[in-house]
């Protein structure tokens, strides 16, 4: 199951990842590709939790991407 996940980088700069379909699902790591490897791991645990819970998996469908133009 493939996941869409935002990257950031903050300012001490570590990576810092959350997943828009899993509300609360975020990690960071000292580099991007430790970053991805770290939330892979939080995603599997989030969902296990999910399932333990009984709780339904799938995205959320209110959620729109989109982009807006800003003149500045």
């Amino acid at each position: 199951m493939d996941f869409k996940v935002i990257i950031e980088q903050d300012e001490d700069g570590w990576y810092v990842v959350t997943v828009p379909s899993l509300p609360g699902c975020v990690s960071q790591g000292k580099t991007e590709e430790e970053a991805k490897k770290n939330i892979a791991e939080a995603i599997e645990l989030h969902l296990s939790a999910l399932a333990r819970d009984g709780t339904q998996i799938g995205h959320r469908k209110e959620l729109k991407e989109t982009f807006v133009a800003v003149d500045i």
